[in-house]
């Protein structure tokens, strides 16, 4: 049974840091894509990186791109996102899910899909 728990989140101050941890099981990091999803009040859900256990890419929104960091750790299945200088619109629930695939766009982001299994979430506020 594929389960995923995020955990890490909470409230920072504009230009601060946070890790967010995703722990998996049922499966292993190395068969699947894991990805981070956040979704704000009132906004559409957004993907906001992506992980290939398959052969290590990283994918990155724009948004995020240059501030974010998705890593993982293969002896604890436990994958991260590093967020450093973080800003008021980074505020949200964020979710890590896995069993989907991401793929590169031109723009620079990327595109997503298929993502079945999802955590809990953990709430992210950035304010001062």
């Amino acid at each position: 049974q594929v389960q995923l728990v995020e955990s890490g989140g909470g409230l920072v101050q504009p230009g601060g840091s946070l890790r967010l941890s995703c722990a998996a099981s049922g499966f292993t990091l190395d068969s699947t894509y894991i990805a981070w999803f956040r979704q704000a009040p009132g906004k559409e859900r957004e993907g906001v990186s992506c992980f290939s256990g398959r052969d290590g890419s990283t994918y990155y929104s724009n948004s995020v791109k240059g501030r974010f960091t998705i890593s993982r750790d293969n002896a604890k299945n436990t994958v991260y996102l590093q967020m450093n200088s973080l800003k008021a619109e980074d505020t949200a629930v964020y979710y890590c899910a896995a069993d989907g695939e991401c793929l590169r766009a031109g723009s620079g982001s990327f595109f997503y899909t298929g993502f079945g299994s999802w955590g809990q979430g953990t709430q992210v506020t950035v304010s001062s």
